[in-house]
């Protein structure tokens, strides 16, 4: 079995091209963008094989350093075990501290998203999920009339143990979306916060000092589509717009949203979206009243999710986001016309052996390289692992 160092090896300092975008595949979405792309290396970061490590977020600190939160301590993708971990990167990625677990709570914590604000204060954000329950009662059931695919006893009462440290009650209650506050570089967290929304990645900063949360309510009747808004550095947070629906679109099939905030002082958010028209495809919506209202969500021609939004340094913007069909993988595009189009994908992983990939986020170091990380099931590891890139366009 080759080692993850010879898999990586196979992009190193490969050079992808794509040229004269307006007459491939995306047709009326493309745009006339040159973009070259060399990855200069990927590798596995995570040091805990045996643990599955799931949607992980990255930021750059503006101290340089780097900072990455995942949902850890898991089995598997679902599972009653979550929990929210951290560790840092002062050598541009180069090197990881030990992980760190920052929230572990009676549930299952999953998609772990991370902000610095201007303030310096630290928020990562979070949601709890009860969806391994229907998971675990099949095993009792098929324990029970001695099913010869029932669980190992020690892996059933690994789960029987977590899930009954809570009533059913007490469990319905855990629910929710979350932030968590640190004023003191990492070293103390708060209590949970309520966010009234969630999304992967989190919330994003705006240029007039407000936090912006794009996201989806998920314990509601609603389970609205929209913005909620903090004005005291993530102390609290208050709805503010929901995003209408396209024609024919359900709302509850919306998912993962992300944003960011243009020169201009556009807002741009990606959408998950599952329903028919343009299923598994990105679909977008933009604000220009600091996100009061929002355009109905369109199709960006683009099969990929979920998205995560970047404006570079020099105002282009990029997405990433994870392919889970042929080529398995990450892919970027870019816009230099505020998302009006994109060019075509840019592969920055083109060797997955599983679907079980992808929540790349990505940040633009000082000297203008790129560091992206996702979470991956790879062949060589036992559980899935977050993997690195390091590259440039």
């Amino acid at each position: 079995m080759r080692s993850n160092k010879d898999i990586s090896s196979n992009l190193d300092r490969r050079t992808v091209l794509a040229a004269s975008l307006g007459t491939l595949a995306l047709g009326k979405f493309a745009h006339c963008v040159n973009a070259q792309l060399s990855v200069l290396d990927v590798k596995t970061i995570s040091p805990t094989p045996n643990i599955y490590c799931g949607w992980p977020t990255l930021i750059l600190r503006r101290n340089g350093q780097l900072m990455l939160v995942w949902s850890g301590g898991r089995e598997s993708h679902v599972c009653p075990f979550g929990r929210v971990d951290m560790m840092r990167s002062d050598d541009q990625g180069e090197t990881w501290t030990w992980p760190r677990t920052i929230l572990d709570g009676a549930s299952d914590d999953r998609d772990a998203g991370a902000l610095e604000t201007d303030q310096g204060t630290l928020i990562v954000t979070t949601f709890t999920s009860l969806a391994y329950e229907s998971i675990y009662k099949d095993q009792i059931a098929r324990q029970k009339r001695g099913d010869k695919n029932a669980w190992p006893e020690d892996q059933l009462a690994r789960w029987s143990a977590v899930h009954n440290r809570m009533s059913d009650n007490e469990r319905d209650s855990e629910l929710g979306q979350w932030a968590i506050r640190s004023t003191d570089e990492g070293r103390t967290w708060s209590n949970r916060i309520p966010t009234i929304v969630n999304s992967p990645h989190g919330p994003i900063q705006l240029s007039d000092g407000r936090l912006l949360y794009p996201g989806k309510e998920l314990w509601t009747t609603q389970k609205r589509i929209g913005a909620s808004v903090s004005t005291d550095d993530g102390q609290s947070w208050q709805w503010l717009a929901e995003i209408p629906t396209r024609d024919g679109d359900k709302a509850t099939d919306y998912h993962e949203l992300h944003g960011v905030e243009c020169q201009s002082g556009k807002l741009v958010v990606h959408i998950r979206n599952h329903n028919p028209k343009n299923n598994r495809e990105t679909l977008q919506t933009e604000s220009t009243d600091g996100g009061e209202t929002w355009t109905v969500p369109h199709s960006i021609g683009i099969w990929g999710l979920p998205s995560h939004l970047l404006r570079l340094k020099d105002g282009r913007l990029l997405m990433s986001y994870g392919h889970r069909r042929d080529p398995l993988g990450i892919q970027v595009r870019i816009s230099d016309d505020e998302g009006t189009t994109w060019s075509d994908s840019l592969p920055i992983w083109d060797q997955g052996t599983s679907g079980d990939l992808g929540y790349p986020s990505t940040v633009e170091l000082d000297d203008g390289s790129l560091v992206s990380v996702w979470y991956e099931k790879m062949k060589s590891s036992p559980k899935a692992v977050l993997r690195q890139a390091r590259w440039r366009v």
